[in-house]
């Protein structure tokens, strides 16, 4: 694990710098904006459309060898992509063309790693490891905010060598991984028919994690794209500098591992501990527009970021854990569709709203709106459930439906 942990937060620091690097590079040859916003997207775009497969995929390959290639294609885009801009030969149409097999490889390397961290603890530690990827995630996000330095400082083409090194050292790592308390290794077979379908199937009809994925997409269109709002807040409203911006997102990011840490104490998360995060953070998004100095903001936001990743990490451990270990790979793959989808439209729709009610008007209505949404999707849920339970007889469908709550 501790492997894995180390390897996982050295590719985290290297593709911050790629994606660093490729947005200066996109700028530098065309000049627009819109086109390097574009070039994110298409290689966000294969989440939308194969995610389905590719969970599929990872369900029925052997994880350890479904990563192991995953990081080594990783590896090859990468070093291709560093070669071509040091020759000079690197345009926007090649540059979209490694992204949208990023992506694609991305479909099946990114479930499969996910699982493959699962299982090298026992089942009991099961939340504790996603809760130690999730700090990873995060000191990589913090790394990150020295990324454009790191780039500035060693070129475009080195920064996206480093990315194929970090992905290269993951692929070496994974050899020497040893399992814990898991089935054997092996292809899995499919429960039941109707292959890649099955993890949307599941997923809608669990309404638990179907209540996930609306609580998912209610955050992240009115709230969770804190690099966007909290851009607005401080170069508007407050009239601060890019390096007050630049304390502001450390502090996002110190929150954001203290919520992952926070999120590992749960041994058994529930849905309850979610919609109570996400009010505690979109509650905390209202205080943010009103704060009067960045000091004032940098106190609230790292409470905020720390209930958003504890909420986040809290989906994530019930994403890997609820559903059959058969199913997992492709119940992650229909949730990447669904987050992917709702990932793109979130800083549009969260855009719009703070150019027309302003940076300090959109944080403040998407905080209060969130927090209702919820509040009334919580005794919806709960009423739900209390007429499900009532028409239940039976010992094995009282068990069930205590599965599914």
């Amino acid at each position: 694990m501790r492997l894995w942990v180390v390897a996982n937060t050295l590719s985290n620091a290297g593709a911050w710098m790629q994606m660093v690097a490729q947005n200066l590079l996109v700028l530098r040859l065309t000049g627009s904006v819109a086109i390097t916003g574009v070039s994110l997207s298409v290689q966000a775009l294969p989440g939308i459309v194969l995610g389905v497969a590719g969970g599929s995929l990872v369900d029925r390959w052997p994880r350890r060898l479904t990563a192991g290639l995953g990081q080594l294609a990783m590896a090859t885009i990468a070093f291709a992509t560093a070669g071509l801009a040091a020759l000079g030969a690197l345009n926007v149409p090649l540059l979209m063309m490694f992204g949208l097999l990023t992506g694609i490889v991305a479909t099946v390397d990114g479930p499969a790693c996910t699982l493959l961290g699962n299982d090298l603890v026992p089942r009991r530690d099961v939340p504790s490891a996603i809760a130690v990827g999730s700090v990873a995630g995060n000191v990589g996000r913090l790394a990150g905010t020295a990324a454009g330095a790191v780039v500035a400082a060693i070129g475009i083409p080195l920064a996206y060598a480093a990315n194929g090194i970090s992905f290269l050292l993951v692929a070496l790592t994974i050899p020497l991984l040893k399992l814990a308390d898991v089935a054997p290794e092996g292809p899995v077979e499919v429960a039941a028919p109707g292959g890649a379908r099955d993890g949307l199937r599941y997923l809608a009809r669990h309404r638990t994690l179907l209540a996930l994925v609306g609580i998912g997409a209610l955050t992240s269109l009115l709230g969770r794209n804190y690099s966007l709002s909290m851009a607005a807040l401080v170069t508007g409203p407050l009239h601060a500098t890019g390096s007050a911006y630049g304390l502001v997102a450390a502090a996002l990011a110190v929150g954001g591992i203290a919520g992952s840490i926070v999120a590992g104490r749960l041994r058994q998360p529930r849905l309850r501990n979610v919609v109570l995060l996400s009010a505690i953070a979109a509650g905390l998004q209202v205080l943010t527009g009103v704060a009067p100095l960045v000091a004032v903001l940098v106190g609230v936001v790292i409470p905020m970021a720390a209930a958003e990743a504890a909420a986040a990490t809290t989906t994530a451990t019930m994403l890997q854990t609820v559903p059959p270990r058969e199913l997992r790979g492709r119940v992650l793959g229909a949730w990447r569709t669904a987050s992917t989808g709702w990932g793109l439209a979130g800083p549009s729709v969260l855009g719009l709203i703070l150019q027309f009610a302003g940076a300090r008007g959109g944080l403040i209505a998407g905080g209060v709106t969130v927090v209702a949404l919820l509040a009334l999707g919580r005794v919806a849920y709960r009423r739900w459930r209390t007429g499900d339970a009532a028409e239940l007889s039976g010992p094995a469908r009282q068990a069930d439906f205590a599965t599914a709550a």
